[in-house]
């Protein structure tokens, strides 16, 4: 069982601006190699920072309007949230080791 929430164009809001915990936006395609090799990383984060950050996917091709409102040029790209607001943009394939260090920065 994936601790991922799969969004939407029609849930992004509700589900990442209005969160009351950080949150982690996974921006992907079937499609892309380096999305799919980068799954598992978000897969696994879900689990150990459940309840501090929330771990969300959002399929490129299905949501263009999420996509276009923040200028998603190349996949994957992470964005994290804090407090409604984004505060960091990841582009391209990121090591867990790194991607953990921007989470341990967004939960202080």
């Amino acid at each position: 069982m994936s601790n991922e929430i799969q969004l939407t164009d029609a849930s992004f809001d509700q589900e990442v601006i209005k969160s009351a915990i950080p949150a982690l936006v996974d921006f992907w395609a079937p499609w892309c190699g380096p999305c799919k090799m980068i799954a598992s990383t978000i897969e696994e984060l879900a689990k150990e920072y459940e309840g501090k950050v929330k771990v969300c996917k959002l399929n490129t091709d299905e949501n263009p309007d999420s996509s276009a409102a923040y200028r998603i040029s190349a996949i994957p790209t992470i964005l994290l949230f804090k407090g409604g607001k984004l505060v960091q943009e990841l582009v391209g394939l990121q090591p867990k080791d790194e991607l953990k260090r921007h989470l341990d920065e967004l939960i202080k």
